[in-house]
């Protein structure tokens, strides 16, 4: 099969030959249809110092991704071949504390597809049975369904903290930052900011139902809070940006009593004021991947029962080219300048 590759600790990827993988008892093979370029593929293709710590090459990278079923596994019992899915990145060991809780998001002995294990940069991939989501509403594209990783990302975030009637400030507006946007709206959220420095993303924002989108390149939130006639602070931050710049700001314009939710992961030391955190009664909360598996249930419930939400959601998907042109993608991805990036294996 056509795979991109890394072959050792060095930058770059190839597009080359690798044999196909085999299913185990308990696996399910897919045939990827397509896949979405995350920044955490980004980091492993400049094989930069995150990287460097935590990839073991060689590896095939990709864990955003929409196929068929073409192989199940003798203990498989719930999937068929012929089915549509996408694919829970974080395999888990379920014998753990948390996994025997029902927390397995929380799992301490996760292994992520393609980060510790061969993913979906590939015209086959093979996962457990457990980690199988299969997509019965037919509205669910190739291209929506490539980023239900990334989607359940923004959910995971949006609703860690009742939204109803709510003023949410997002930092960040990165394609989970955009997806945001849509969730918060469809949970009655009543003022939404998001702040970014790429005006193509801004107005992305706007299209998207934000109520100001924040160059902060030029103007403060302080100032924007202003335009939205808010007299108080925001109630629910949403960071999604990991800019050291970006909480700080977000903790400086939340209400007393805010709830800060935050995704993005920074790249360096971020300083705060931890005394405001504490005379303004924040809650600061981490949140990394996806609820397994409510936040999925949430998802496809979302996207079948609201129409406006399923066309914001399919609208983050700027870019779709075939998985030959991938550097082109990795580029696009790169720059900053649009929404999700979808690479089309069935064009190779």
């Amino acid at each position: 099969m056509k795979a991109l590759y890394k072959a050792g600790p060095q930058a770059g990827f190839e597009l080359v030959d690798r044999p196909e993988p085999v299913a185990g008892p308990a696996d399910v093979k897919i045939r990827v249809m397509t896949t979405g370029i995350c920044g955490t593929d980004l980091h492993i293709q400049s094989w930069d110092s995150w990287a460097q710590g935590i990839i073991e090459a060689p590896l095939i990278p990709g864990h955003e991704f929409y196929g068929e079923v073409v192989e199940i596994g003798e203990d498989v019992r719930d999937v068929k071949v012929g089915d549509r899915v996408s694919g829970e990145g974080h395999v888990v060991c379920g014998i753990c504390r948390n996994c025997r809780a029902g927390r397995r998001q929380m799992c301490i002995h996760t292994v992520s597809v393609g980060v510790q294990r061969d993913g979906a940069f590939a015209e086959y991939v093979v996962i457990p049975e457990t980690n199988v989501w299969v997509h019965h509403d037919p509205s669910v594209t190739p291209e929506l369904g490539a980023i239900f990783d990334p989607f359940g990302n923004a959910v995971h975030t949006a609703l860690s903290f009742p939204l109803v009637g709510e003023d949410v400030l997002i930092t960040g507006a990165g394609p989970i930052g955009l997806m945001a946007i849509a969730v918060a709206r469809h949970a009655g959220a009543r003022k939404i900011a998001i702040t970014d420095v790429s005006r193509p993303r801004l107005e992305l924002a706007r299209q998207l139902g934000a109520d100001l989108a924040i160059d902060v390149s030029t103007t403060r939130v302080r100032d924007a809070q202003r335009d939205l006639g808010m007299r108080e602070g925001f109630d629910i931050g949403m960071e999604m940006s990991g800019h050291p710049g970006a909480l700080p700001e977000m903790i400086d314009n939340m209400n007393h009593g805010g709830r800060i939710a935050m995704l993005g992961l920074p790249s360096q030391d971020i300083i705060i004021d931890w005394g405001k955190v504490v005379t303004h009664m924040l809650t600061l909360k981490g949140i990394y991947g996806r609820e397994m598996y409510e936040t999925w249930y949430a998802m496809s419930a979302m996207l079948s029962s609201n129409p406006v939400l399923h066309a914001g959601i399919s609208a983050v998907v700027t870019d779709t080219l075939p998985a030959g042109q991938w550097e082109k993608g990795f580029d696009l991805a790169r720059s900053g300048a649009g929404g999700k990036v979808v690479l089309d294996w069935t064009q190779l």
